[in-house]
């Protein structure tokens, strides 16, 4: 495999997602991987082999509850997330669908989740919407016209939309690792296809963006590659991190 070949030859690899740490933790360790993974969009820093978290930036409680009012108020399926916790309020098709994409199983709550978050006094790494494909540009622009003040809202996937704290993006994280491994920001390449991705590959001194990627994405990328089912991660560690030529 192209990642075990490029980290055996000395490179650095790191994971970027918006993902819970359990959910991709396990993914890192099967790849060998060391040194630092980031989830949550930049809300966590893990280093691998302690499974210590290097950074923790978490929405404040009050913050919380103000999404997950609006949020209710419109009947959404809401998940509130708190380290390796999360939180779903409604037992229905989304719930399972993400339970088995992520493996990771979610803590039933009342529907009015917010209390939850209230009595708990949770302040999570980030909350998240499920919806319908049809429903989810429209379900993003409005998050953006009410939150995109105060909040970074984004989209990962064309059944989620994402709220997490303003300025902690994974730009923000390509920065952090950069100055932890002393490797300067025109020496990392980033690579993704959904919206979340475009504040790395914009920071990145190669940002690149696979051809199956959302037009926005591949519109802030230096370069297109190859979707992810022709290999297109793979192809750019061979290409740019090995120097070999196919």
């Amino acid at each position: 495999m192209a990642i075990r070949k490029y980290t055996a030859a000395g490179g650095i690899f790191a994971l970027c997602t918006g993902r819970m740490v359990s959910s991709i933790l396990p993914y890192a360790k099967s790849l060998n991987l060391r040194g630092l993974i980031v989830a949550y969009q930049g809300g966590v820093i893990l280093d691998i082999e302690n499974e210590k978290y290097v950074r923790d930036v978490r929405l404040p409680v009050f913050s919380a509850i103000k999404i997950c009012e609006f949020l209710e108020e419109r009947d959404y399926h809401i998940h509130v997330y708190d380290g390796d916790v999360f939180y779903v309020n409604k037992d229905d098709d989304f719930r399972a669908f993400y339970q088995d994409v992520c493996r990771v199983q979610g803590v039933l709550t009342p529907k009015n989740i917010s209390e939850t978050v209230r009595e708990k006094n949770i302040a999570p790494h980030k909350i998240l919407v499920m919806c319908n494909t049809s429903d989810r540009d429209r379900i993003y622009s409005e998050a953006l016209d009410r939150f995109g003040n105060e909040f970074y809202v984004t989209t990962s996937s064309e059944n989620l939309i994402e709220f997490g704290t303003l300025g902690c993006d994974k730009g923000n994280a390509v920065e952090f690792l950069s100055a932890y491994y002393h490797i300067p920001l025109t020496e990392i390449i980033a690579l993704g296809d959904n919206y979340n991705d475009i504040p790395m590959i914009e920071t990145a001194g190669l940002g690149i963006a696979v051809e199956n990627a959302e037009k926005a994405v591949k519109e802030s990328a230096d370069i297109i590659t190859r979707s992810c089912d022709d290999d297109g991660v793979g192809y750019v560690i061979r290409k740019y991190g090995l120097g070999e030529n196919e």
